[in-house]
């Protein structure tokens, strides 16, 4: 029965949503999604391009951003294909097994960039509180380690929750909340006891958001503590700012991140149309975001950008 149930499963059709009540617009909607994506892969190319390029930005700050944009990408890029083949009325058919790679690629990254900002976030500390080491610390080798880690540390617990998968069987509806795969979404459809899935998930969940979150805390109170030491107020002004683009990306990654959750474990009476916005926040907003962020509030990044798109005595001039 286990065998029948996994053949059943894997030769499962499932149906994407797009925007419910606005499907006659979907053609107009798929017009500022494109822009979007596109923005949002574009400016973390650029970033990647200019980090690899400029010696000046040879530093650690500037690798873990580096990382930021790769798991940016990494977390958009899977959901774009099965999105524009809804909007553009290709076809809303999406097969399971193309479904569960999804979403060990959406959840894969998604966790690996909550890494990457506690990552950032120590790196930040180590700027602040210990300066003088700061270089001697934070190596490239070691700036490698972290982010193999960070992505194991995020891929490893999914292999288990998505293993479950094709044991299920799905008798129920088909039809997907989103117009990509998420397990929050998927585990609802089977006709099966899913408990193992969604306790296990929840543990998942809360063990490395929540590690990642009290560490980033702990690391900024860390520094707020050195930083009422600093005697100029200038001097903590500068400190200060060097945070900003970190704290940003961690609101537009955790603040629609935390409402997806919300939405889709307790808001079963909520609007369908706020669903599928959220979650498409969440895709969309920190790719889009953390580039613009980065490009205007730190100097050595938009330096970098204006050489690479302007001529050098331009470049110049207008820095």
């Amino acid at each position: 029965m286990a065998t029948l149930n996994s053949s059943d499963s894997l030769s499962s059709t499932f149906y994407l949503t797009g925007i419910p009540g606005y499907e006659e617009f979907h053609h107009w909607i798929s017009i500022p999604f494109c822009l979007l994506y596109l923005g949002g892969i574009m400016g973390n190319c650029i970033i990647l391009h200019v980090v690899r390029t400029d010696p000046r930005l040879h530093e650690p700050m500037y690798y873990f951003l580096a990382l930021l944009s790769l798991t940016d990408m990494g977390m958009s890029i899977p959901t774009m294909i099965s999105l524009f083949r809804v909007l553009w009325s290709i076809s809303r058919e999406i097969q399971f097994n193309i479904c569960v790679v999804q979403m060990f690629f959406i959840h894969t990254f998604s966790f690996t960039e909550s890494s990457v900002l506690l990552a950032m976030a120590l790196d930040r500390y180590v700027a602040i509180c210990h300066p003088l080491q700061y270089v001697t610390i934070l190596t490239p080798r070691l700036i490698t380690k972290i982010g193999i880690a960070a992505f194991l540390r995020s891929a490893l617990p999914m292999i288990p929750l998505l293993a479950r998968l094709p044991f299920f069987p799905f008798c129920h509806s088909h039809i997907l909340s989103h117009s990509y795969c998420l397990h929050q979404d998927i585990i609802r459809l089977p006709c099966a006891d899913t408990k193992f899935n969604v306790i296990y998930g929840m543990i998942v969940i809360t063990m490395l958001w929540g590690m990642d979150s009290l560490g980033i805390f702990v690391s900024y109170v860390f520094i707020l503590y050195s930083v009422i030491r600093i005697s100029s107020c200038e001097g903590r002004f500068k400190a200060l700012n060097t945070c900003v683009s970190h704290i940003c990306a961690v609101l537009i990654l955790y603040v629609p991140m935390i409402g997806l959750s919300i939405i889709h474990r307790f808001g079963k009476h909520s609007s369908p149309l706020s669903l599928i916005l959220m979650g498409h926040i969440y895709l969309l907003v920190p790719p889009v975001l953390n580039p613009i962020i980065y490009s205007v509030k730190t100097k050595q990044i938009r330096q970098g950008i204006l050489h690479l798109l302007l001529p050098q005595k331009i470049s110049s001039a207008v820095i």
